[in-house]
């Protein structure tokens, strides 16, 4: 199937940016992030279905209608997070991975191994975090 990694391998600076270590390497991490939010998806629906039994005490129903927003909100965060991980996928596969959207720049491996859905290098995402400041309503 894929190329043999050994379990302790990590990119390193001193080999060829994105080569085809490098990209099965970050590949696995994705996968392996993707599977585990669905694991905790398909965990949380199991969890929400088994807690159907109405609570007499009011305060009882709001904590627990309460929970259940907060499960229902970080599901739909992770949701948008695996459309980036498949879009971090996609781009493996194109030859654009790990190379900044905005400058055409490699992406540091330090940051890519951090974020593996990174998109822009550490300098342009600070560019964006003050420009999105800067025009933030407050």
């Amino acid at each position: 199937m894929g190329i043999h990694l050994p379990a302790s391998y990590r990119p390193s600076e001193a080999e060829p940016f994105m080569n085809e270590r490098q990209r099965e390497y970050f590949r696995r991490k994705l996968n392996t992030w993707k599977e585990e939010i669905l694991r905790e998806s398909r965990e949380t629906i199991q969890n929400l279905q088994a807690e159907t039994v109405p609570h007499a005490d009011l305060a009882d129903r709001a904590s627990t209608e309460a929970e259940r927003q907060l499960e229902l909100r970080t599901r739909d965060r992770q949701r948008k997070l695996i459309a980036k991980i498949d879009s971090a996928l996609r781009r493996l596969e194109d030859g654009t991975y790990g190379f900044c959207e905005e400058t055409g720049d490699p992406i540091s491996l330090k940051r890519l191994d951090a974020r593996p859905i990174a998109t822009l290098s550490l300098e342009a995402q600070e560019r964006h975090e003050r420009r999105e400041k800067v025009y933030r309503d407050d």
